[in-house]
């Protein structure tokens, strides 16, 4: 029976969006959490942002190992063993006592979710052939990925103020039980088949040991000093990692990342577009649920319930999104939520100590909860323009990769400008709230930087001909 007619098509699509679900949450659900896990486990300020970006790294490092084993050992096989892991590791994260123990349970959930997400995507696209069906069925979970990150947040507030932060991470295991057991009745096994049975091991390590020195690097920069033997050795061993991986990939029979992929340059535009993508969305939810909860004075029910703005603009947005992709084009769609992106980026940068939650926050939150329904939604259909069943786990990959490594290095290079500002105020003698409020607005404007830099991505990397073709004419063209 050919895939597109599976009738068990939209009731596994529906099983994999809950599971893609629980895996994005986990990006952006702790954000509420933070300064309550801070208290009760002790961390630095410096330490803290780890707890997302460690997820982050790991999640991003792994990605694309993750699709290619799924091609070649069985996709369904790979995502269950993915959604296995995440289950437990989370099981270790709800029970940490310690910031060591909880850094390495986000490492290891993270590097579990890289096994789990591409599998997804990969299992859409061979299931769904290429056209109106195909890009709705990729719509809904970029919708899932859209809305994910503002739901997080709110269950976030919900968890933290009601049962304590550890339920965050132990709510993933029921979900992860249920799914485990219909998955089976559900899904349909796929691979690649004809591929060298080759992992790049040494590619993904490589690559995901620069980021991770990176992250470091930038993060205790603000005490060690951009100028210190510290800071510059860590920068160097990123950088000279990152110069292995790249030689790896030449020599590697079977690469990580071909590096002629980069060519197809619509693909490849999305994945400039997800990049800094990525990074505004993390360091914006971020640095907000900071604002929130030390200038203005939010609890964390607050906090995440204030987070219900962007949250039900984002599905709604995303659903909208998905028609408009189907009528007029993705790459028009995708420029206006970058815009708004942008957009609301640019509003908070006029958070002020003595800001209200109408006045400072809500409009900025509705410019950034449509933005995000139309940013997510044909990115993910344009990082899969063109290609056939043989790279979709590489495509998939690729583009889940751009964004979690640019939400990690949006953080930190948000978060350590907005800790420098800063410190430097509280240094002069500024009050704390007004030092606070302007570093995180100092952080904003970097952040609209990268939000336009992906705008300009967009307007001039897609090519609507590449968005346009037909089935049987996409492979042999890309």
């Amino acid at each position: 029976m050919s895939p597109a007619l599976d009738p068990k098509r939209w009731k596994a699509l529906a099983l994999l969006s809950v599971a893609y679900l629980m895996v994005v949450l986990d990006l952006s659900i702790v954000n509420v959490a933070l300064p309550s896990i801070q208290t009760d486990l002790g961390f630095s300020p410096e330490d803290l942002q780890w707890i997302v970006s460690g997820y982050a790294l790991t999640f991003g490092g792994f990605l694309l190992l993750g699709g290619r084993m799924g091609d070649l050992l069985g996709r369904r096989l790979v995502f269950m063993i993915g959604l296995a892991a995440f289950a437990a590791f989370s099981l270790l994260a709800g029970f940490a006592t310690s910031p060591e123990m909880l850094i390495v349970a986000r490492l290891l959930q993270g590097a579990a979710g890289a096994i789990l997400s591409p599998s997804v995507f990969s299992i859409v696209s061979v299931m769904f052939s290429e056209g109106s069906e195909r890009n709705k069925a990729l719509g809904i979970l970029g919708a899932v990925a859209g809305s994910g990150a503002a739901i997080g947040v709110l269950l976030g507030g919900v968890f933290t103020q009601y049962v304590g932060w550890e339920w965050i991470f132990f709510v993933n295991i029921p979900i992860g039980l249920g799914a485990l057991l219909l998955v089976p009745r559900y899904v349909r096994e796929s691979r690649a088949d004809g591929l060298a049975k080759h992992f790049d091991t040494a590619g993904a390590v490589t690559v995901t040991g620069s980021l991770m020195l990176l992250v470091y690097g930038l993060t205790q920069s603000t005490n060690a000093g951009w100028a210190s033997l510290q800071t510059i050795g860590v920068l160097a061993g990123s950088a000279l990692l990152m110069a292995a991986f790249l030689a790896i990939e030449l020599r590697s029979r079977s690469p990580l990342v071909p590096l002629g992929f980069f060519r197809r340059r619509t693909p490849t535009g999305a994945n400039i577009v997800g990049l800094g993508l990525g990074t505004t969305v993390f360091g914006m939810f971020f640095l907000l649920s900071l604002y929130m909860q030390q200038v203005l004075g939010f609890s964390a029910m607050q906090t995440g319930a204030a987070y219900l703005a962007i949250a039900l603009t984002a599905v709604v947005s995303s659903g909208i999104s998905q028609a408009l992709v189907t009528r007029i084009g993705v790459k028009p769609v995708l420029a206006t939520g970058m815009t708004l992106l942008a957009g609301g980026l640019l509003y908070f940068t006029q958070v002020s100590p003595q800001g209200s939650y109408v006045g400072d926050l809500l409009p900025g939150f509705l410019l950034v909860g449509v933005g995000l329904g139309f940013s997510f939604v044909p990115v993910s259909i344009a990082a899969l323009a063109g290609i056939g069943d043989r790279e979709a786990g590489l495509a998939s990959g690729l583009i889940n990769t751009t964004q979690q490594v640019g939400g990690a290095l949006g953080l930190a290079v948000l978060a350590t400008i907005s800790t420098t500002r800063t410190e430097n105020l509280l240094a002069s003698g500024t009050e704390p709230a007004a030092a606070l409020t302007t570093g995180f607005a100092a952080a904003f404007w970097v952040g609209v930087g990268f939000a336009l830099i992906s705008l300009a991505a967009t307007l001039l990397a897609l090519r609507k001909r590449d968005l346009e073709l037909p089935a049987e004419v996409a492979p042999a063209a890309a």
